[in-house]
């Protein structure tokens, strides 16, 4: 692969970059709102996904317009790509079927866990090396799981966070598979690939499961459709601008955006055991970004000193 076939790195803009993560926390955070408003009113989790795949479709495409062309969306990888779409799809779907089955709070508590189910993964499929800093981390996050999910009377429903703990499994299985996509890759290929051949099985799905349904309902799905789209892209961008571990930690904000609109339109409040295990889960997920940044930056320096001046 030539460097063509790479995105060139773009001009650190740290302040940027966690902004446009801030961002995207809220975004998504209406997007999952929008599942369970759709949700609601008897849209099915099928409809959603084509209606938000619709939305990544357009919002790609029009980054691909305004920056490197139609010409960037060449690619020789064509099963990694398709091996993305199916499992990206079907860890979408757990999402979004765990936010219909809990309380958005909670759902998005539970997945905080994506960096935990990361690490075992990056150990177990890509062979990483991992200390004991980051196997405590995950020790630590899974007991804060368990504090949220514990059987019994103020726990969440243990169907609804086992939908939500696959899904967020599922959703670290992605994140390796785009860090192996990304070596040869553009962002917006890969984004505009998933979104596109995502279509297809949905499309079939639809016939079946397809439905019509009135204004205010398609209106919900257009806005479910267009911030799940946008977040793609402010996702990607705050990537480009801003290291992994000084953005990453901004997600953990989607928590407060969840519980308001939980509250606003839902009259929901989280299950009082989130509020002893998310704290946990979150710090879990700190450790393991800090330890990833710290050991990074100590193989920079050491290959910097091992260059021959």
């Amino acid at each position: 692969m030539t460097a063509e076939d790479t995105d060139r790195p773009a001009a650190q803009r740290p302040l940027a970059g966690i902004l446009l993560r801030l961002v995207t926390a809220l975004l998504l955070a209406i997007m999952f709102a929008g599942v369970k408003l759709a949700g609601n009113r008897g849209v099915h989790v099928v409809e959603s996904l084509f209606y938000r795949q619709i939305g990544s479709v357009v919002c790609a495409t029009g980054l691909v317009l305004a920056g490197p062309g139609l010409a960037s969306l060449r690619t020789r990888r064509v099963g990694a790509h398709i091996g993305r779409m199916a499992l990206g799809l079907t860890s979408m779907a757990m999402n979004f079927l765990a936010i219909l089955l809990l309380p958005l709070a909670d759902a998005t508590a539970i997945g905080f866990t994506v960096p935990i189910f990361a690490t075992i993964l990056a150990a177990l499929v890509l062979g990483e090396a991992t200390g004991r800093w980051r196997w405590g981390a995950v020790v630590v996050g899974f007991l804060g799981v368990l504090l949220i999910v514990h059987p019994g009377e103020g726990g969440v429903p243990l169907l609804g966070a086992a939908v939500a703990l696959v899904g967020a499994g599922m959703t670290a299985a992605v994140t390796i598979v785009i860090r192996r996509l990304g070596a040869t890759e553009r962002a917006s290929t890969t984004v505009f690939w998933f979104a596109a051949s995502s279509l297809l099985p949905l499309g079939l799905l639809m016939l079946h499961f397809g439905r019509a349904h009135d204004a205010a309902t398609f209106a919900i799905l257009a806005g479910l459709a267009l911030a799940g789209g946008l977040a793609q892209l402010t996702l990607t961008a705050s990537l480009r601008l801003a290291p992994v571990a000084l953005v990453m930690p901004m997600d953990y904000t989607s928590l407060l955006w969840a519980t308001l609109l939980g509250l606003w339109l839902f009259a929901e409040l989280p299950t009082a055991t989130v509020w002893l295990g998310a704290p946990v889960i979150i710090a879990s997920g700190l450790v393991i970004v800090w330890r990833e940044h710290h050991l990074a930056r100590r193989a920079a320096l050491a290959a910097r000193a091992a260059t021959p001046s």
